[in-house]
């Protein structure tokens, strides 16, 4: 809850206006998450908010996989059992400057079934909650015993198909945890009808934009909902965001391919496909970037991660054709926890009560 909703719920509970603040700096300073731990608030204030049905308190930690370079995911058991997956990324430059990245979920699942994306082959359940969001965040915190600096709403789900939610934990996470919105990224593979919803909210946060292939043809055959957002609406809406909002559209186009160059003919990481992609921005005009990232292997695709020469080449074609470009470091391959890679048991069926007993506790 806001700090507003807090003062509000305070008043109509017989309390002062101030109380509310004090609940909000409980909740969001302090990180309380029991009852117990509001120790400065009034017994009576305490009583009233149980007595009316108010719960505190976070998700439980089901388990926790750490990767060699320091990039934690965490499986979150929600209240109805599902487990959702967030992942923490530590990045220290050489100046000592240490960025924190919580990788958020925003649906248990994802019904989507992009075909190189670990998530959607676990199934859908449903949207998550706001509080459900944010709390991902707080974990992260609370595990690497440091701030979170930047948002990405880049784990399991589509964040366009729970708008009303994300849109929700975008205010808490900038408000109350005080995320700078130029901190958070909101990522998405195209929902028709979203993206003019979003730019009318005024966001200073990026918008990613998953193009996967710079034909319609081909992106149909990656992202099978492609069939319904055609590429050049989707491209026309992202000049329109552009425009609505003076925020810079990011595309990110994933390189699906192998380990032998030879098999990559065919897919999306040819030189063709290269300058048929900077053919197609050029057309929307400027202010674009393409993020580059290589394919993160998922158990039981028939995709393969790409060379880093062909990498290099391809990001090299779209240079010379005058397109800004960055390749995304590969972080937490390991753990399971890079970009397309999150997947769990229980996106469809609830984990068992019996099966709690397995959950680990967070490394120290």
């Amino acid at each position: 809850m806001s700090e507003s909703e807090l003062q509000q719920l305070a008043i109509d509970l017989g309390q002062q206006k101030y109380r509310g603040r004090q609940l909000h700096d409980l909740l969001y300073k302090t990180k309380a998450k029991e009852y117990q731990d509001f120790k400065n608030l009034p017994q009576a204030f305490r009583d009233n908010l149980k007595e009316a049905g108010w719960r505190v308190g976070r998700s439980a930690i089901h388990r926790s996989v750490t990767a060699a370079d320091g990039t934690v995911k965490i499986l979150i058991k929600l209240e109805d059992n599902r487990l959702v997956e967030t992942v923490g990324i530590p990045v220290e430059d050489d100046k000592g400057s240490f960025r924190l990245t919580a990788c958020v979920s925003s649906q248990v699942g994802c019904p989507l079934r992009c075909s190189f994306c670990a998530t959607g082959k676990g199934g859908f359940a449903r949207n998550l909650k706001r509080h459900e969001i944010v709390e991902q965040v707080l974990a992260i915190e609370e595990l690497f015993k440091h701030r979170v600096t930047n948002v990405v709403f880049m784990g399991m789900g589509e964040p366009m198909l729970n708008l009303k939610s994300v849109l929700g934990a975008h205010k808490c996470l900038n408000k109350d945890v005080q995320i700078g919105q130029r901190m958070m990224t909101i990522s998405t593979v195209g929902v028709p009808n979203t993206m003019k919803m979003l730019a009318s909210h005024k966001l200073q946060s990026t918008l990613a934009v998953s193009l996967h292939a710079p034909n319609q043809k081909l992106r149909e055959s990656i992202v099978p909902s492609a069939k319904s957002y055609p590429l050049e609406a989707l491209i026309e809406d992202c000049q329109d965001y552009f425009l609505e909002t003076g925020r810079r559209v990011t595309f990110e186009y994933t390189l699906l391919g192998t380990f032998e160059y030879t098999l990559l003919a065919g897919i999306n990481d040819g030189k063709e496909q290269a300058l048929e992609l900077a053919e197609l921005l050029h057309g929307c005009g400027r202010g674009y970037h393409v993020n580059l990232i290589p394919y993160n292997p998922v158990e039981g695709s028939e995709y393969r991660r790409p060379y880093k020469k062909a990498v290099l080449a391809f990001a090299e074609s779209l240079e010379s054709r005058r397109i800004t470009v960055s390749v995304r470091q590969t972080r937490g391959l390991d753990a399971s926890a890079a970009c397309g890679q999150l997947r769990n048991d229980f996106q469809k069926t609830p984990l068992k009560e019996s099966s709690t007993s397995e959950s680990q506790p967070i490394p120290a």
